[in-house]
């Protein structure tokens, strides 16, 4: 964290425990936590002290978690983290669709927790476009749309091209299927995940070392990661 003013996250959730185990965390890591229990006093805090980011569960008892992100969506770009039970994928999913960064599932470890918040702080705070973004061996040239991994250049068609830089711009992000369908293929294309998965495996084949992953990551049943 840089050193200054800590960051403001808003933190909605209706378990006590759970709230004060996050404010703790969050503390310790150097950011200044604003606790809501239900999604209604969530969007006051956020109207009023205008956080940073925010950490919201999907789970909570006057409004559904996903509605509080759509209603934030509505007038803040700030990064938004949402906390679900395992086995709630169709929750994941609606939320990223409305505009959430990133989910995290519960239980989960601290480390992981306050890793992903910085990821989608970094982002949000970086507002210029990289020409050229490496990664571990893979270097993607978004202005000459050319692609070299372990110093050979990859040719790739342009639909596998527009996918890996939709990726690579948000790397560290999960991304959901429909939200990679639309952004490649438009609105018409939202729901035809055999295709996305077609063309995210031969994109594989070509930039990944032995088949990978090192690059993609699959979140199953969501969407994918481009490791940061």
């Amino acid at each position: 964290m840089n050193a200054g003013v800590a960051p403001k996250v808003l933190v909605c959730d209706d378990e006590q425990q759970i709230l004060r185990a996050l404010r703790v965390i969050l503390r310790d890591a150097g950011f200044h936590v604003l606790p809501a229990s239900e999604g209604e006093e969530a969007l006051d805090v956020a109207a009023v002290q205008r956080p940073d980011a925010a950490i919201i569960d999907l789970v909570l008892p006057d409004l559904d978690g996903v509605e509080v992100c759509r209603r934030l969506r509505e007038w803040s770009e700030m990064p938004i983290i949402v906390l679900s039970a395992v086995g709630d994928e169709d929750a994941k999913v609606r939320a990223l669709a409305v505009g959430a960064d990133d989910y995290v599932t519960k239980p989960f470890g601290p480390r992981e927790l306050v890793a992903r918040l910085e990821a989608v702080l970094r982002r949000a705070s970086s507002t210029a476009e990289e020409a050229v973004i490496a990664a571990d061996g893979l270097e993607v040239d978004l202005a000459r749309r050319t692609v070299h991994a372990g110093g050979r250049e990859v040719h790739l068609t342009p639909i596998e091209f527009d996918l890996l830089r939709q990726m690579v711009r948000n790397r560290g992000r999960l991304m959901t299927h429909r939200e990679l369908l639309q952004a490649v293929w438009g609105p018409g294309y939202a729901e035809d995940t055999q295709v996305l998965r077609a063309h995210i495996a031969n994109l594989r084949r070509k930039i990944e070392p032995d088949g990978g992953p090192r690059y993609i990551r699959t979140e199953s049943g969501v969407g994918y990661r481009f490791a940061a």
